[in-house]
């Protein structure tokens, strides 16, 4: 239980240490899943957090840099014609 807590701890710190929402966008859910992960694997909670945090972020970013190209595509095809 106390890397649980531990984790979620982790997760806030790490969000209060950006400068903007959008550079934490998916770290929060990446912590909480990695914490417990890590936490049942063999209690290492918060190295689990660290590292959901991590890949959370990495892919939101994706997911973020998806979205944009397909913005940038859609303006291109319209003024195409």
């Amino acid at each position: 239980m106390r890397s649980i807590m531990l984790a979620g701890l982790f997760g806030l710190i790490a969000l209060s240490g950006t400068p903007g929402s959008s550079e934490a966008k998916g770290c929060l859910k990446g912590a909480a899943v990695g914490g417990v992960a890590g936490h049942m694997v063999g209690h290492h909670g918060t190295a689990g957090a660290a590292a959901g945090c991590a890949v959370g972020h990495h892919e939101a970013s994706k997911q973020d840099q998806a979205q944009q190209a397909q913005r940038n595509n859609g303006d291109n095809a319209n003024q195409t014609h």
